[in-house]
Parts: structure tokens; sequence; C-alpha cells
């Protein structure tokens, strides 16, 4: 038997601290659907699956589902709408017969309890068709069902996904996506979870330092625009939209707030409403708007080094993060501006560009002239850097720069403080073979570990016994792009044998679900191009 829930499990997955008035009744609803769950033959089965600590959770889960049905705070109604939009269907699965919007239905059941647990663990991925999954779900409906008529609804629930119409201040339409990614039950076993993991690690590798919750708080402010929830691989700020209404005021400003641009920045001085800042790495420049930095008087000196973060709201670049300084130093900057990592933190502001479009189109087609007219490779592991440089080469041929021309560029390259370091990777000691794909709204790509997803004339690593595992490596590993998958089953979908019956012939149905649900952040493919030298 598993132990009893308790208020502090309860509130673990709500965005206050404090029991209501109706918390003790929805406490008591958590602990009946964990004895439907502990006691019940058809629902015992999950406990194979879910250590006690989750099943508690999970029971809190389900009946926060219930309870924001119930109270009208429109979390999983979000959900619903938005599947419908992207589908023409509100749940990915299960038959949908008879199903009805905003009541409780046996598939939202189902769905909630195959998404909390191939969310909590990520060892195997259990299909939603299981009997032990929707068995469950329809001894919980039962319990729910009987109390449709008299649960009470929880407003102060409701208060927290509210914003003013008027708001102007960007740290108020922070804290809100921050309350949706983090504080709220439906994403509780995603980005929470995620976010818990974050802390820990940091806890871990920097408990002596005595600024370890500035780095968790950095963290934190960086995950709340750069993760992805698994479902529908959507940002938090999408998440808020959809719950404040496309007639909310705030809906095109929310729609708008940018990634955060976090990293190395020059002061360049300050006015009264603005600090001017340049990002080391690109040379963009920016104006911070002083209503977001309250320490603009320790800002004295021109070129000042300063470590940190700003995302724009409503037209204006405000601070969020952290910030620390230091004094100049030409050593600091010349690193900074040949990493190609601290310069593609600003890429999100030349997208879309018709530069970057031509570039994608001319290495396409240099990379299926130098490879047989195709857009994949399979090769060992020893000789992809070999592979990549030798297309790299020929790509740079094509392009039909004259001596002159050359040199131009590399003195642009120079002027702009980019000195392209030399590097070696040697993928021999993750796997034997590997694959160089190039993806047509990305780039080069490797994959290591999948030559068995792939049974064409070219691949001569292909190898039967390991065909299923690959394929399911390719499909749930968030390294791996939407595009390879998608070449994988334009290309070979007929001759693998795990699309041809049984669980995989049935992924197919709601194959684009599954895959924002695999891939989070990395669905959503944006070129790995980063523009350096520009003239």
């Amino acid at each position: 038997m598993n132990k009893r829930i308790y208020i502090q499990d309860w509130l673990e997955l709500k965005p206050y601290a404090k029991p209501t008035a109706v918390d003790d009744y929805y406490l008591k609803l958590s602990n009946d659907v964990q004895k439907v769950i502990a006691t019940d033959k058809k629902a015992f089965a999950l406990q194979m699956f879910l250590d006690k600590e989750q099943i508690n959770l999970l029971s809190c889960f389900l009946t926060s589902y219930f309870e924001d049905l119930i109270s009208g705070t429109n979390i999983w109604n979000s959900f619903v709408r938005m599947h419908h939009r992207l589908y023409g269907k509100q749940l990915p699965f299960y038959n949908l017969d008879e199903y009805y919007e905003e009541e409780i239905n046996a598939q939202d059941i189902s769905f909630l309890i195959c998404y909390f647990i191939n969310s909590v663990q990520e060892e195997k991925f259990y299909s939603p068709f299981s009997t032990f999954i929707t068995e469950a779900a329809e001894k919980i409906y039962e319990l729910f069902d009987q109390e449709w008529e008299y649960a009470p609804e929880n407003e102060h629930l409701k208060t927290f996904y509210q914003i003013d119409p008027q708001e102007k201040e960007y740290y108020v339409a922070r804290k809100l996506i921050d309350r949706v990614l983090f504080d709220t039950y439906l994403f509780y076993p995603d980005t929470s979870l995620r976010l818990q993991e974050q802390i820990s690690e940091i806890f871990e590798n920097k408990e002596n330092d005595d600024d370890v919750m500035m780095y968790i708080h950095n963290s934190r402010d960086g995950m709340i625009f750069r993760a992805h929830t698994r479902l529908l691989a959507l940002k938090g700020q999408v998440w808020v939209v959809e719950i404040l209404g496309s007639n909310h005021p705030l809906h095109q400003d929310f729609l708008d707030i940018s990634n955060k641009i976090l990293g190395l920045f020059l002061y360049k001085g300050q006015d009264d409403n603005n600090i001017f800042i340049e990002h080391i790495a690109s040379g963009k420049k920016f104006n911070m708007t002083k209503k977001s930095f309250e320490r603009s008087h320790v800002l004295t000196e021109v070129d000042t080094i300063m470590f940190l973060g700003i995302v724009r709201w409503q037209g204006e670049w405000w601070f969020s993060g952290t910030f620390f300084k230091q004094s100049f130093d030409p050593n600091v900057i010349l690193e900074e501006k040949s990493s190609m990592e601290s310069r593609s933190v600003v890429n999100f502001l030349d997208y879309p560009n018709p530069e970057i479009d031509e570039i994608l189109r001319k290495q396409i087609l240099a990379f299926k002239n130098y490879n047989n007219d195709s857009l994949i490779a399979f090769l060992p592991s020893e000789k992809i850097e070999e592979f990549y440089k030798g297309y790299m080469e020929f790509y740079n041929e094509t392009l039909n720069l004259s001596e002159k021309e050359v040199r131009k560029v590399k003195q642009r390259l120079k002027n702009d403080g980019f000195i392209a370091k030399e590097t070696h990777k040697d993928f021999s000691e993750i796997a034997e073979t590997g694959l160089v794909f190039f993806n047509p709204k990305g780039g080069v790509e490797i994959g290591l570990g999948v030559n068995s997803a792939f049974p064409l004339p070219s691949n001569p690593y292909f190898k039967e016994e390991d065909s299923e595992d690959d394929v399911m490596y390719l499909l749930m590993h968030e390294s791996f792009s939407k595009e390879l998958v998608l070449y994988c089953i334009e290309h070979c979908k007929s001759r693998l044998s795990f699309f041809a019956e049984g669980v995989g012939k049935r992924y197919l149905e709601d194959f684009d679900f599954l895959l924002r649900f695999w891939k989070k952040g990395n669905y959503h493919t944006v070129p790995s191009i980063t523009i350096a030298g520009k003239d």
C-alpha cells in the first residue's frame, strides 16, 4: 500500500504555498485516486512502472486535471483547443466518437497517465494503447464522474492565471510565464521536473559556492525562454496566450517576447532612459531600458565588460537574469569574437533572412553534388570528420571566389575579430558507424548509432536485428532532428518492419504529435548558420 498523500504533496503541483478552503476536498479526492491505483486489479499495474512517490504525484496530477475543469482555470482546455487546431481532433491516440469538451473524459485520463509515465522517466516509451493505462483511466473516470456535480471551484487558483490587460512591466509578464511552466500541474512532470533536475545539478557542482543562488536564478530565467514543453513543443509564452485567450490585450505582446540573449556585453554609455550596450561576440548594439536596471550608477567607464541577459518586451530590451562586470580585457574580447557559440545566441534576430536562405540553398546543391546526389551519407565514424571537411572545401570551391575576393573575406573576418579554431572530433568513441545528413532547414547534421534505421542501398551498415532499436532511438532522442526522422519515413518506411504492424504502425496516425513530444526544443529547426565578417 502506498503512503498517504498529505497537503504538502498536493501543494507541490500548485502555484501557491498555503492551502485554501477547497484544498482539503481535492486532497481527499487525490487519496481516493491513489486507493484506486493501489487496490483495483485493473489500475494496480501502474505500480509496476512508478514508485510510491510517483504514484502519489500521479494521483495529485490527475485530480488537478479534475480541479482544473471544475474551476475553469483553462489549462487542460488550452491543450485540447491547440491540439484540435493542429490536427483536427481533441486528442491523439484514442477513439473520440464519444468525447465531450470541457467535461471529464476517460480518454483525457488515459492520455494524462501516458504523458505522466513517459515524462517522469525516459528510459522506455510506454505505449498509450497499453491496457493497463486505459483500464486504470476507466476506473478513475468513474470516481471523478461521481464527484462531478459536487466538487467545489477553486476561485483562488484562477487568479494565478490572470494578468492586468494594461500591464507594462516585463517582470510581471515573465512571472506569468514562469508560473505556467514551473508551477502548473499540466507541466509538472515535464518542465517543472526538468528545472528541479537543473537545480539539483547546480547544488551538486557548486555546493560550496557563495553564488549558488545566482546560478539557480539564472538557470530558471534562461529556461523560461528556452524550454519547449513535451506537449506540442511550445514555449511558455504561447501557453500563456492560449490560457488568457485571443481577445486579451496582451495577446500579441506575449507572442512577441524575444528569446533571451545571455552573454558578454560592452558598456557604451547611457542617457536618462537607456543604457547603451554592445554584444561583444556579434557586435550588435542594444538599448537596455533603465526601467529594468537599478544599478546603472555602477557603470561609469565605457567598455566595461558586463555579463547579463536581455529580453525584448513591448519593443524595449529589459535586463533579465543576473549581472556582473569586469574591467576591459582584450583577451576576453578576442575569445568572445572567435566563439561561434557566443555569436549564435543572437542568430534569431536575423531570421527570417533571405541571405541565409540563399546560403542554405547553395550548400544543399553542393552537398548533393559532393555525395552522389543524396542528402545522406553512411560512413565509418573515423571518416566522418574527413567527409565533412572535404564537403566544406568542395562547397567553398563552388563559390568561385577569386584570390582577391578570398583575401577580402579573410580581412573582413579579421576586422570582425573572428579567428577560426581548428577542432578535431573522434566520433568513433561514441559509435563505430554514423551518418552525415544535410538538413534542408538547418544544415549539416551528424547522427551516430542509428544507421540500422535506414535500409538504403547506399548504407552498408544496416542490420535488420538492430533496426527496431535504432528506429526508436532515432524517434525518441532529442538530438536527432525532425527532418532526419522524416527523411527516414519518406525513404525507408516501406522497408522497415517497425512501421508495418503493431504499435509502430499505430504511431504513424499521430506521428507529428509524437515528434513534438520527443524532440521538444529541437522540433522547430532553425538554420545552423552564423554570419561572421559581414561586409
